[in-house]
């Protein structure tokens, strides 16, 4: 049984939702044939969809607004690698056109996702310095 969560963690966000949901899906289409034949291939993409969750987790228990932004554009770094890695075993027929859409439009959808979070705490920050609240 999932833990209760509580206010104000990085499990309530819908970013870390989204993030968790592709991780899980990288573990699934990596899991078959013939990608399971490419092992450097599967630890990679797998890390590289590990990365996007773990660093959402780390930079929101920073409980820094700078670090956590730093760690956001972390993992939207890690999102366009597991782009550009799907990319690549979908051109090696590792992953079916179907999959390799799905995953880059999650990838894609989860980057904006970030971006904005990105821009909204970073506006934020600006507004504080702007009234002397740093």
């Amino acid at each position: 049984m999932e833990k209760e969560k509580k206010k104000g963690s990085f499990e309530n966000l819908r970013i870390f939702g989204e993030a968790r949901a592709l991780a899980n899906r990288v573990y699934e289409i990596t899991s078959s044939p013939p990608f399971s034949r490419d092992f450097v291939m599967i630890d990679q993409m797998r890390r590289s969809a590990v990365s996007i969750l773990s660093n959402i987790a780390e930079g929101f228990e920073r409980q820094s607004r700078a670090e956590f932004v730093r760690f956001l554009f972390i993992a939207k770094g890690s999102c366009g690698e597991l782009r550009a890695q799907a990319m690549l075993a979908s051109d090696r027929k590792y992953m079916s056109k179907k999959d390799y859409e799905e995953i880059d439009g999650r990838c894609r959808k989860l980057g904006g996702g970030l971006f904005r979070l990105i821009e909204y705490l970073k506006k934020r920050e600006s507004e504080k310095a702007e009234n002397g609240q740093i």
